[in-house]
């Protein structure tokens, strides 16, 4: 018999004590045992996770958003414990590109018949310490917008709130000289926005990067995307729908397994993981080769992870 921990956050997910009480009877129903903490405060997501291992539980289930995913996360590397994901936040970008349901129940059920495999992290070091990412971290125009989204807006309006504040900043738009070291080689580009992505589907299934990027690959990939006010920003972002290659106007993509981000003109600009602020640049992000095990059904999830475990 399994023993479960479902860790909760009260504060990003959408219906909390209905989705809680539908995992639980879900999980239960399949002869799993459930334990169930909630956080209050940031760092508890992570601490759960970390002493699971010592308390004999045997799986990690998370009810939130990426942010409370990437702290159970962070707590769960080394320990082998797999995790399973329900999506109860904003984006959910992690459980939309491994084709996870968005149903407490349905998402419950995939925890209960799939199997565990291993995808890739991104790893940043920070002034507390090692934070980590599964779909992406960045600086620029994304990560203003995601700083400037208030939760409210977030639980109210959920992925509307972001393209409210996006198309209202359009005008803003600027593009400053930035550098960016791949893998020790440097590149000095004009950026409105530098991407460092371990998925790839920015908003899944629709706004996909490349089609040859998932996060089990090995590799983390850079976006660059360049613009100046409303109209460039607009046609970059056309570019991006057609997925170019690296003869785009706009765009300009590499590959590796470390990324230095900074920036070489004007002031330090915010940096995210996982749609979370988190800083400033400069930012170093290195690739974990499969240093998380997800659960995640055989049959829907992307062809590579089904490869995978």
């Amino acid at each position: 018999m399994a023993r479960a921990l479902l860790i909760t956050n009260p504060a990003a997910a959408r219906t909390d004590a209905r989705a809680v009480a539908a995992i639980r009877e879900t999980l239960n129903g399949g002869g799993w045992t459930v334990e169930v903490l909630a956080t209050a405060k940031a760092g508890d997501a992570r601490r759960f996770a970390r002493e699971a291992g010592d308390q004999g539980f045997d799986v990690l289930v998370c009810y939130g958003g990426d942010g409370t995913a990437m702290e159970i996360a962070a707590g769960a590397v080394g320990t082998g414990l797999p995790l399973g994901l329900v999506p109860g936040g904003t984006g959910n970008l992690l459980a939309g590109n491994l084709r996870l349901p968005r149903g407490a129940a349905a998402a419950a059920r995939v925890i209960l018949r799939g199997r565990a495999a291993p995808i890739d992290l991104g790893a940043v070091e920070r002034g507390d310490g090692t934070h980590y990412f599964a779909v992406c971290s960045g600086t620029g125009f994304d990560a203003r917008l995601m700083a400037n989204t208030a939760a409210a807006e977030k639980r109210r309006w959920k992925m509307a709130a972001y393209v409210a504040r996006a198309l209202a900043a359009l005008p803003n738009v600027t593009s400053p000289l930035h550098r960016v070291t791949v893998d020790g080689v440097a590149h000095d580009l004009p950026a409105a926005l530098v991407l460092v992505a371990n998925c790839g589907e920015l908003v899944p299934p629709f706004l996909r990067l490349r089609d040859d990027i998932t996060p089990d690959d090995g590799w983390l990939d850079v976006l660059v995307l360049r613009a100046h006010g409303t109209l460039e920003s607009l046609r970059a972002f056309a570019e991006l729908l057609r997925r170019p290659t690296n003869g785009a106007r706009w765009l300009w993509f590499g590959r590796g397994r470390e990324v230095r981000v900074e920036v070489l003109e004007g002031p330090a600009r915010p940096m995210q993981l996982d749609g979370e602020p988190w800083g400033e640049t400069p930012f170093e992000a290195r690739l974990l080769p499969a240093s998380l095990n997800v659960l995640v059904d055989p049959e829907t999830t992307p062809v590579r992870m089904s490869r995978g475990g």
